[in-house]
């Protein structure tokens, strides 16, 4: 099955005439050379054994929430946790290794339970627009991007976000005409879920105003005529023509992701919609020795998923480094291109009620299909009508699979206050973005009126009901850095304080449990409990080194923490040179 929404642009095959869209000819060599020393310098790093973590503020929780606190770590030549210690135990002597954290804190390395990996890493090689704060800022940077690039036959990219402009409409293919027209442009908006096309791409498309909307997407008109801007499914129209990276282009993207996030303390992720050439990358680097991020897969689609694992999940890969469990399902689309599939129309746009991407009958099916073969499934639902359809497959469904299931709704954004009890009644895994809160809560607003926010961003509403929460960042759409997320999930403001006190306070969580998000929660999620996300004896000495306490630090502090190191089965995979390099300057001081 496709996926509904809008596909990533480097996720199809391409005619062997294109060029790549972001490599010429003359880089071609620079880039090969840089992948392989990427590669070599990766799987040189010697692995570590029977080692000890010394001198730290060490924290980690159980397999019930409760805080642990240790002052050094013990760590098995098999990259295992083997014992906490405290002040008052007596130190081994006898180690292949001692690491002296200089009385840094000493966290579980953190997991992003919804993220796309590869999606960071094009963001990372291609046009990112999500910092741009207005049109004419976005048509600037185009503009610039592609007279950087002048041999680049497509210009290409993500990040866009009419709402932040303070636009008040979509941008148009004109407005993007102003900026590059001799070429075609193609930009993903920054929740994957809308597609700005200039004039040439359109016509390399084909698209006219005889071109009609296909189920599950909405092409943009005025007077009749294609805007430039495509809906979810709608995006294929012009996103099948976007020529595709080749595999060491991939792999590429894979190194600069899985660089970015050790950098920001995170060890493991959860890979929404992994499609196949995503999966070859990924074998490729367990296959070369330097994959050190734990992706746990879930296939775009069943398609993807029967390609990739066959009549059941994989097994973990490469040391658990690697793992295809489960499905990703999309029932609607975002709030932000009005595709969330609301109960009532929108508060601004009447008459719209978003998109539903599959009947009652499909989205069924579809989980049973996987059910049946032991695949997890996870379905993106945003709107308060998305989350009540997948609530209520799952209370049918539950009567005939009633073993461990963890079905995942992902996103869970607007729930009818109705339904939430429901969360917790069905074991349900409510896999959430602390961080679009802090992004949507004005455009939540105006989308649904104040009568419907009740069920909005319901993460406290949720936990009581006794349902089971996962954090995660929703990356490239949002940030990665999971410090803004525990800041956001347990303040509700953004990161100017606003507003004060926190919007729909209620909903905030505890320290503990924001913590637990991000750690605990997501590998439950992920069924990875007993692996990682724990520092409890028998996990894998996943952590990181970071120069705050979250338990105990100001908001502030929190959200511009450190990460000094990562690591991963008790081994180093990211050192932050100058954060080490003053701590050695201020222990020097004081000797």
């Amino acid at each position: 099955m496709k996926k509904p929404a809008l596909s990533m642009a480097f996720g199809r095959k391409a005619p062997s005439s294109f060029q790549a869209p972001f490599v010429s000819n003359k880089t071609w060599l620079f880039l090969k050379l840089c992948a392989i020393a990427l590669f070599a310098s990766t799987a040189a790093s010697p692995a570590c054994a029977d080692g000890l973590v010394e001198n730290v503020n060490g924290i980690t929780l159980d397999e019930d929430g409760k805080v642990i606190r240790f002052n050094a770590m013990l760590v098995g030549s098999d990259g295992k946790v083997t014992e906490l210690l405290t002040k008052k135990d007596k130190l081994p002597k006898q180690l292949d290794f001692r690491l002296d954290g200089r009385g840094a804190t000493l966290l579980p390395g953190l997991i992003d339970a919804h993220g796309h990996v590869m999606g960071l890493g094009f963001q990372l090689l291609t046009l990112d627009l999500s910092a741009t704060n207005s049109l004419s800022e976005a048509q600037a940077a185009i503009k610039a991007y592609a007279a950087k690039y002048p041999e680049r036959r497509w210009i290409i990219g993500r990040g866009w976000n009419q709402e932040k402009w303070g636009l008040g409409r979509f941008p148009t293919a004109q407005d993007l005409d102003a900026a590059v027209s001799d070429r075609p442009v193609w930009l993903e908006r920054v929740d994957g879920h809308a597609g700005w096309a200039n004039s040439r791409a359109m016509d390399i498309a084909g698209v006219n105003a005889t071109t009609k909307s296909p189920p599950g997407g909405r092409i943009e008109l005025i007077s009749g005529k294609p805007t430039g801007i495509f809906v979810d499914a709608a995006a294929v129209l012009v996103g099948k023509f976007v020529p595709a990276p080749k595999p060491l282009e991939r792999d590429i993207a894979l190194g600069e992701a899985q660089k970015k996030l050790h950098s920001l303390g995170i060890t493991a992720i959860a890979d929404m919609g992994t499609t196949m050439d995503d999966w070859q990358s990924y074998r490729r680097a367990g296959d070369a020795g330097w994959l050190t991020l734990r992706i746990f897969a879930y296939a775009g689609g069943i398609d993807n998923m029967v390609a990739i694992a066959g009549p059941r999940p994989s097994p973990w890969l490469y040391n658990d480094k690697l793992r295809l469990g489960g499905v990703k399902l999309y029932l609607d689309g975002a709030l932000g291109s009005r595709g969330a599939w609301l109960k009532r129309p929108y508060a601004d746009a009447a008459g719209q009620t978003g998109l539903q991407f599959l009947a009652s009958a499909e989205i069924r099916n579809l989980m049973v299909r996987a059910s049946m073969d032991g695949f997890q499934t996870a379905i993106h639902a945003i709107g308060d009508a998305a989350n009540a359809e997948v609530i209520s497959a799952i209370e049918e469904l539950s009567e005939t699979y009633k073993g461990d299931q963890r079905w995942r709704i992902e996103h869970v954004q607007i729930v009818d206050p109705a339904d939430l009890q429901k969360l917790g009644k069905y074991g349900i895994i409510s896999s959430m973005q602390p961080v679009h809160q802090t992004s949507d809560r004005l455009m939540a607003e105006a989308r649904l009126g104040p009568e419907r926010l009740n069920g909005a961003y319901a993460w406290q509403s949720i936990a009581r009901a006794g349902g089971k929460l996962a954090f995660g960042s929703d990356v490239p759409v949002e940030s990665a850095d999971p410090f803004a997320g525990l800041a956001a999930a347990i303040t509700r403001e953004d990161a100017e304080g606003q507003p004060f006190g926190g919007w729909r306070p209620e909903e905030r969580v505890s320290r503990e449990q924001a913590l637990a998000g991000f750690t605990t929660g997501a590998a439950y999620a992920a069924f990875a409990e007993g692996k990682f996300g724990s520092l409890t004896p028998g996990h894998y000495a996943d952590f990181i080194l970071i120069d705050v306490d979250p338990l105990l630090a100001s908001l502030r502090e929190l959200r511009n923490a450190t990460v000094k190191e990562t690591w991963v089965g008790g081994r180093p995979v990211y050192k932050n040179a100058a954060a080490n390099a003053a701590d050695e300057k201020m222990n020097g001081e004081k000797r």
